[in-house]
């Protein structure tokens, strides 16, 4: 029973990350899994059906709190869960180590050009619509990381968008999270046809289903109300840090790197953060009080 109560604990802070960053529940929860010694595709497995309820109660979240860009997750989600399935039954049989240090180097890349994009002042401009042939194969290589790495959706997805200034940072996070209903599914009944029933440890999934329940409106109502400066910077130095530890891990150097690394980055990410506060006080000076405008990082 403390267990489960821990799982459900785990579903629900995995959750407030991930609905408010875009990322993070599959990676949390993954994570705990193959620690507690169960198997990559059994974790993954687990994660993803769980995912099928937080992934939906985090999209109407968002869908409710306006952070819906329906355009966008028409021409994501169905390439995603192309990928998913297709990750979800590769995973089933084999294992994709050798793909970890390809996956952090995009991502730590993808991070340090966050931390510098957002922690320059932003100006007001009109979002500009992405273009399917850039969005579909995005969605279908995420939808595969994530399958095979027991989450990747949203370090994939989250990162990509933001990267690209067409989108406020509070649309891209509900739009990739309520793309990922799709994924989830997809993924869950490639895993469902590779490993069968017995593969889904299902006390886990109800636990951190019910976490993540719970947590969904509560991170939808922060991803609106929190600087899209702020969130900007903090998925940043969130996925510098995480494939900073994936990359050490790789190479087998962490012992005698990992004590200078983390520090530095943290310290690197406390600059940006408030390099970010800085520049957002300013665009908030020179805005008209009654304005809302949709806002990206400057050229």
């Amino acid at each position: 029973m403390r267990k489960l109560l821990v799982m459900a604990l785990v579903g629900l802070a995995a959750q407030l990350v991930d609905g408010a960053l875009g990322m993070a529940y599959g990676v949390t929860s993954s994570t705990l899994l193959l620690i507690a010694g169960i198997s990559p595709a059994t974790a993954s497995a687990s994660v993803h059906l769980a995912e099928v309820g937080t992934t939906l109660a985090s999209g109407i979240s968002h869908w409710r709190f306006g952070n819906v860009d329906w355009r966008v997750v028409r021409n994501i989600a169905l390439p995603g869960a192309a990928g998913a399935f297709a990750g979800a039954t590769v995973l089933s049989s084999i294992s994709t180590a050798s793909a970890i240090p390809w996956t952090a180097g995009i991502l730590f890349a993808l991070g340090v050009y966050l931390l510098i994009r957002f922690a320059r002042p932003l100006r007001p401009t009109r979002p500009r619509a992405l273009p399917r042939r850039f969005l579909a194969p995005l969605g279908l290589f995420a939808g595969f990381i994530d399958a095979t790495g027991g989450g990747g959706w949203g370090p994939v997805a989250t990162p990509t968008l933001l990267a690209s200034g067409s989108m406020e940072p509070r649309r891209v996070i509900g739009s990739v999270g309520t793309s990922e209903f799709l994924v989830a599914s997809a993924a869950s009944v490639g895993f469902l046809l590779g490993l069968g029933s017995e593969g889904f440890v299902l006390p886990t999934v109800a636990a951190l289903l019910v976490g993540g329940v719970i947590a969904a409106p509560i991170a939808a109502w922060l991803v609106r109300h929190v600087p899209a400066q702020l969130l900007g910077a903090f998925v940043g130095g969130l996925i510098i840090l995480v494939n900073t530890r994936s990359l050490l891990r790789v190479f087998k150097v962490e012992p005698a790197f990992g004590p200078y690394a983390y520090p530095l980055v943290v310290v690197l990410w406390a600059v940006a953060i408030s390099l970010s506060v800085s520049a957002w006080r300013r665009t908030r000076a020179v805005q008209p009080a009654t304005a809302e405008p949709e806002l990206v990082p400057a050229a």
